[in-house]
């Protein structure tokens, strides 16, 4: 048996972490030896005990090759920390994770990696602003790390793509069941412009108990951690607690004082986390002279039909961009004079904004930014 197939049949006995598999390397030296062991030497190192004996004399070959045979079916690469590609962020962890499932590409500069976490059940305000501050993040080269959920993780995975940035994200389950469901088609965009990843074997279910151990990836995989709505007891304060033990900084947008889901950003920065109110606010936390501006081919742009601007637009941004003037307009004469749908306008909008072409005031109301 090879040093991988031991730390792949390690991984997928469940109480074994780095932690304890490096307890278990000090008395046997090498992965195969704690699969080559009996059950009375096992238990005799301190922190397994008798069921995790048991567990690793259960192993069978049959089920670590199943688990190389799902590998290469899905298209998956595994890295452990040995690895040159295994991610240098995650090594300087207490624990980080004996074997990594990936979908895609991890390369040198995600090092330079923000993580956007927050509340499943976000409001529009949450949704809005993760989407704007992964964009912006991303158009100043940095990767965007999130886990994949539904709520501000995946609209903070679409602002990196939709920049043509680099994103990765975090699975709490394995591969043979992407979690939520619909997002498996940005699971396949991701994969294409940056990788998914996950340490649990590819059949493991996306259980409950899972995504605290996915959490301390996500910022481990970080040098900081925005986090943007979050509910009291959130997961997302989870990620924010395991930041602090990795020692990466800490991020928070504030909320309305009424609103469940600023409870816990709010409740961050009463306890020293940054208040942010844009990318640069973030930026300016990490003095990065190497983050460089990146730009990928995007859908067929032309000049917007205002000069003066000399901004590229795609076709229904130009043509909304042209109808916002200097003079306010609400959000519904937007909608009734496009024939479009609110919640369209709201993502067009959106992207005019995070160009900084247009700025909203209060009531829904949309103006040209000054020249």
């Amino acid at each position: 048996m090879t040093r991988l197939e031991a730390l792949i049949g390690l991984n997928m006995v469940c109480d074994i972490g780095s932690i304890r598999l490096n307890k278990l390397l000090r008395f046997f030296h090498q992965p195969e030896n704690i699969l080559k062991a009996p059950v009375d030497k096992l238990n005799a190192v301190s922190g397994i005990g008798e069921k995790i004996a048991h567990e690793i004399t259960s192993l069978r070959k049959e089920d670590i090759d199943k688990e190389f045979s799902l590998t290469k079916k899905l298209g998956l690469k595994i890295l452990t920390p040995q690895d040159a590609g295994y991610p240098e962020n995650l090594k300087n962890i207490p624990d980080p994770p004996i074997v990594l499932y990936v979908k895609g590409q991890i390369e040198e500069k995600d090092k330079f990696s923000i993580a956007i976490v927050g509340s499943r059940r976000a409001s529009f305000y949450g949704l809005s602003c993760a989407e704007r501050f992964a964009y912006e993040l991303s158009e100043k080269g940095f990767t965007i790390v999130s886990g994949m959920a539904r709520g501000i993780d995946t609209y903070a995975h679409k602002g990196a793509l939709k920049a043509g940035g680099r994103t990765l994200a975090v699975m709490g389950g394995g591969f043979q069941h992407i979690y939520p469901p619909e997002n498996k088609n940005l699971l396949e965009e991701i994969s294409e412009n940056g990788a998914v990843i996950s340490e649990f074997p590819i059949e493991a279910e996306p259980l409950k108990q899972n995504f605290p151990r996915r959490n301390r990836v996500i910022s481990g995989l970080s040098l900081g951690v925005l986090v943007v709505e979050a509910a009291r007891n959130s997961g997302a304060l989870i990620t924010a607690d395991f930041a602090l033990e990795q020692g990466r900084d800490v991020f928070a947008l504030p909320g309305k004082v009424d609103s469940g889901n600023s409870f816990g950003t709010n409740g961050l920065i009463q306890q020293g986390a940054k208040l942010v109110s844009c990318a640069d606010d973030i930026i300016e936390e990490f003095n990065l002279s190497t983050t460089i501006k990146v730009k990928r081919p995007g859908p067929k742009e032309i000049l917007s039909l205002d000069s003066t601007k000399n901004e590229r637009l795609l076709e229904e941004e130009s043509l909304l961009y042209n109808l916002i003037s200097n003079q306010p307009l609400p959000l519904d004469e937007i909608a009734e004079k496009t024939n479009t749908s609110i919640p369209r306008i709201s993502g067009l909008l959106l992207k005019l904004q995070m160009r900084k072409l247009i700025k909203e005031l209060p009531g829904k109301q949309f103006v040209r930014t000054a020249l």
